[in-house]
């Protein structure tokens, strides 16, 4: 406050003083003497009715009672002081503070007593005046234990924490009582924000201090609980939690939230239940500590539950944290509607809720809805948005077709003032990514002077949505040697006091995973997978799904079914991810037997998988059937994407004209354009020139500018011979400036991922790999290969041809690979593009010479090469 409290209240009556009357506050003359006066004989109602206010946190009313104690011509005493000066601590008034200072110095309270000269520096600590404090505190004579607790309570608010421990060691020092438990909270807050090694040494110190001084106050051990969770040390605070003999609700709240900030989510739910078996009576900080748990867990049934306690238990719901955490917790649990029935229900929306429903409309999808919602915020309940607001909002303005300056959003806020807030910068990264300005994104993410975890992880996922998965990778390694070096460091920033903000938590790991597998960087993969075991985070859902993915792409199928049957809780992506793998790896009937024990409620996705892995084993009439029953069965329509996979179902096996009147039943509301590419596919692999024609036409007529489309129809004129034609196709792409995707693969050695291009002769072995491919072509010849020259696509003659057939980026990541690793190592390569005809011929042959299996995966499915043989059975 920057007036005085007489300004606020009426005097309360007096027989002194009528109730009308309000005059500045005003004090008796002085005593000539500085030595404080003996207490007068005064009504004892004043000093009580003063006192008992400031206990009972009415401080304006204990202000009031002051002033007519003073007007009244009543002496305040050593009793009187401190209750006024803790009520203008409690209201934060610095100025009546600094009058009601003056009136104890005029009276020789200023220094002598001690118990107001604690409440002073109590006063000017809580408002904002550090050196006023010191001051005080350096004036006192003799000071007591609470003179010092004060002084260093006055530090931690400050967050001069260094200072706070140095006042901590002079304090000893004084020949005086040993520290109490409210010495010690203050010191462990200290320890708490000095950095995971400086910080948990003092820190253990600080225990063992306790422990000498037999101090196991349940203060005392929350307090070191605390400390030890900010420290990233949660076993050590589970250690003090066990160890406790009298443990109060502060206690279990610390470790379930602790816990859940540390994503040991099993953990959080399991105290939960500890708790309540304890019959320990819950409160808001526990409901609101334990959705998070429940919600990264997508434990909607453990939700509502807790749900249903709040609703018995009247004003949990309205508390804002609560009534938040309750909608965030629905919302990631898919069931959004849940979490606006909340939203509805709950009458004082403060900004946090809103903030909560924004989020989980755009998560979900429903972008529209969230920028409703953030206009009714505006402009109908008239709340002003603030970061977290804009951090939410503004990927639904990415997502939403309608919205479309996407670029407006970061001027707004701006014009908010919100343009070096970290959370409003993390969120205009994401944006700037998913709208292919990825160099803006790493310009706002190198200009950033206090970056968290959470900027890490979306300068990650930029790269990952960009294909740039080598640079994910890299900056994945950085991350953790940032966090390692910020850790050395003696005094750390507020960001990285805690030492955890650097480190990788699931949401890290959820997105580079997929980087491993696009570069089948294997080694990478199992890397994270053990970081994940060795930090619990590998329970977790979403973690789990993206390690079965990882294992399922780099050609382990073993590992990826060890993965999903090893997790505790499975979600429809989990199953879906395994369906798929299944499918990639050419096992139909295994992918349709999982189909079967699926735990989860399919979704569109999962009938994506099941058509896919039915084209991959020619499973052609299970895959119609599930295909025309999947709308009876499950209650799910049939997509644009549902269509394009039984048009490659059919065209892969050859029925290219029912493939081609699929196509033509579509509905019109539907968009063909995956339908027509399905059917240009098959038209190449089967060389059927007329429908190929009739399906480019039409793709063409929809995306003029795909590559893709134009390398299809010219490769099947190649085919064909028909070389003019596929020449005026090539001109065609020149002139809409489109370019084709250039081939290339990707494989692993020892820890760091090689890229070879077709024709590419920058790396360094390439004499080397196209030697060792010649001599090897002559063994392959002997064996019977002989080259399929009609997969070339220029017209050169056939000498020409072959050599660039040793060109193609597999067969040199291949040579690599058996150069460079050990006889009998498995050679794993990945592709961009499809394997062509005749190096999936070689690959065979090169399989067997060289005792060797070859795992290729192509931009569709996994080829397991073995004595001669393929996995696909050369259905592909």
């Amino acid at each position: 406050m920057s007036h005085n409290c007489y300004h606020l209240l009426s005097p309360l009556p007096s027989p002194h003083s009528p109730p009308s009357i309000q005059k500045p506050l005003t004090t008796p003359p002085p005593p000539t003497s500085r030595t404080p006066p003996k207490p007068t004989s005064q009504p004892p109602s004043w000093v009580d009715a003063l006192r008992s206010r400031t206990r009972s946190n009415h401080f304006r009313e204990a202000i009031s009672t002051y002033i007519q104690m003073t007007v009244s011509g009543a002496r305040p005493d050593r009793f009187a002081f401190p209750a006024a000066l803790t009520a203008a601590a409690g209201l934060r008034d610095l100025e009546t503070g600094e009058q009601i200072h003056a009136a104890a110095v005029k009276f020789g309270y200023g220094s002598s007593s001690v118990t107001v000269a604690n409440t002073l520096i109590n006063v000017y600590g809580k408002c904002g005046r550090i050196g006023d404090a010191r001051k005080v505190f350096d004036r006192i004579t003799e000071r007591d234990q609470v003179s010092w607790n004060s002084y260093i309570a006055a530090l931690c608010r400050f967050e001069m924490w260094e200072q706070a421990l140095e006042a901590f060691r002079e304090m000893q020092m004084e020949d005086m009582e040993p520290p109490s438990s409210f010495t010690l909270v203050s010191v462990a807050l200290a320890c708490s924000n000095l950095g995971v090694i400086h910080g948990f040494r003092l820190g253990k110190q600080l225990h063992g201090y306790s422990l000498r001084m037999g101090d196991q106050k349940t203060f005392t051990n929350n307090a070191l609980m605390a400390m030890y969770a900010k420290l990233g040390r949660i076993d050590d605070s589970r250690a003090v939690f066990e160890s406790s003999v009298d443990r109060d609700i502060v206690s279990w709240n610390t470790m379930i939230s602790s816990f859940s900030q540390s994503d040991r989510f099993y953990e959080a739910l399991d105290f939960f239940r500890f708790m309540v078996l304890e019959g320990v009576e819950l409160d808001s900080v526990t409901i609101a500590s334990v959705l998070p748990a429940c919600s990264h867990l997508e434990r909607l049934d453990f939700g509502k539950e807790i749900h249903a306690y709040v609703l018995r238990n009247n004003g949990l719901i309205e508390n804002s944290f609560v009534g938040s955490a309750l909608v965030d917790m629905y919302c990631n649990c898919l069931d959004v509607e849940g979490g606006r029935r909340v939203f509805d229900r709950i009458s004082g929306r403060r900004i946090e809720l809103w903030n909560a429903m924004i989020s989980g409309f755009t998560r979900n999808g429903f972008v529209e809805k969230a920028l409703t919602l953030f206009i009714e915020m505006t402009e109908v309940a008239g709340l002003f948005p603030n970061t977290t607001t804009m951090a939410s909002v503004m990927p639904a303005c990415v997502q939403c077709e309608s919205f479309s300056s996407k670029e407006s959003i970061h001027g707004y806020a701006v014009k908010l003032g919100f343009e070096e807030n970290r959370y409003v910068q993390n969120a205009l990264m994401d944006m700037y990514s998913r709208t292919g300005k990825i160099d803006i994104s790493e310009n706002i993410f190198d200009s950033m002077e206090n970056k968290d975890r959470v900027s890490w992880n979306t300068m990650i996922t930029g790269y990952v949505l960009s294909g740039r998965h080598s640079d994910a990778l890299v900056l994945l390694h950085e991350m953790q040697r940032v966090e390692k070096k910020k850790n050395r460091r003696k005094n750390d920033d507020d960001e990285d006091k805690n030492g955890g903000f650097y480190k990788p938590n699931s949401i890290t790991l959820m997105t580079v995973l997929p980087g491993c597998a696009a570069l089948a960087a294997l080694a990478k993969g199992k890397e994270i997978h053990a970081y994940a075991i060795r930090n619990m985070l590998a329970l977790d859902v979403t973690v789990g799904s993206a390690l079965v993915d990882m294992y399922a792409k780099s050609g382990c199928l073993n590992l990826s079914r060890k993965v999903f049957d090893e997790m505790p809780n499975r979600n429809v992506i989990t199953w879906n991810v395994l369906i798929m793998a299944y499918g990639m790896h050419g096992k139909g009937e295994e992918a349709l037997e999982l189909f079967k024990q699926m735990e989860a409620e399919p979704n569109e996705v999962t009938f994506i998988a099941l058509f896919a892995a039915c084209s991959h084993s020619g499973l052609i009439n299970e895959g119609l059937t599930l295909f025309y029953r999947m709308k009876i069965d499950h209650g799910i329509e049939p997509t644009s994407d549902h269509y394009a996979c039984v048009v490659d179902l059919l065209g892969r096996a050859g029925r290219l004209e029912e493939a081609y009147e699929l196509v033509k039943t579509m509905p019109a509301e539907l968009d063909k354009v995956f339908a027509w590419s399905s059917l240009l596919g098959a038209c190449r692999i089967h060389r059927n020139l007329e429908l190929g024609e009739v399906a480019a036409k039409n793709l063409l007529h929809l995306e003029p500018n795909v590559a893709s489309h134009y390398v299809l129809i010219s490769n099947i004129y190649s085919s064909a011979g028909l070389w003019n034609k596929a020449t005026e196709v090539r001109k065609n792409m020149r002139q809409m400036g489109v370019k084709k995707e250039p081939g290339c693969s990707w494989i692993e050695l020892r820890d760091e991922v090689h890229k070879f291009m077709a024709g590419d002769e920058s790396h360094p072995l390439t004499e080397q790999l196209h030697a060792f491919l010649e001599t090897l072509s002559d063994k392959m010849r002997k064996e019977g290969y002989v080259p399929d020259t009609s997969c070339v696509l220029h017209d050169v003659d056939d000498d020409e041809k072959e050599n660039l057939l040793c060109g193609h980026s597999e067969r040199l990541a291949i040579a690599f690979g058996i150069l460079n690793t050990a006889p009998g190592t498995t050679v794993r390569v990945a592709k961009n593009l499809r394997v062509c005809n005749d190096c999936h011929v070689a690959t065979k042959y090169i399989s067997k010479i060289m005792e060797r299996e070859i795992i290729v995966r192509d931009v569709r499915r996994f080829h397991h090469f073995k004595e001669g043989t393929c996995s696909c059975g050369d259905y592909w």
